[in-house]
């Protein structure tokens, strides 16, 4: 038997984002900047940020128009990158 592929995705598309990392009162500043960088003008209806319960992470959810693979393995790269994410969902 074969294994079964991924769904392929079709660009352009809407695609949600959730980046994790330690809470600070920049961290969002910082998600939304780089975000920027590669997709730019998301508008801040498609942001939200939640902290985790003890308060030590924040996740910041985006929404962004992803416009090929190349689009999103660099922005998740360059998130990574940082220092400051735990992880890229």
């Amino acid at each position: 038997m074969t294994e079964p592929k991924a769904p392929k995705i079709e660009f352009p598309c809407d695609y949600m984002i959730k980046v994790i990392g330690t809470a600070a009162p920049d961290f969002r500043e910082f998600v939304v900047s780089v975000v920027e960088r590669h997709a730019p003008g998301i508008s801040e209806d498609r942001i939200s940020v939640n902290d985790s319960r003890n308060g030590r992470f924040t996740s910041v959810q985006l929404t962004i128009v992803a416009t090929g693979e190349a689009q999103l393995q660099a922005l998740f790269e360059e998130l990574k990158a940082s220092g400051r994410v735990h992880m890229v969902l």
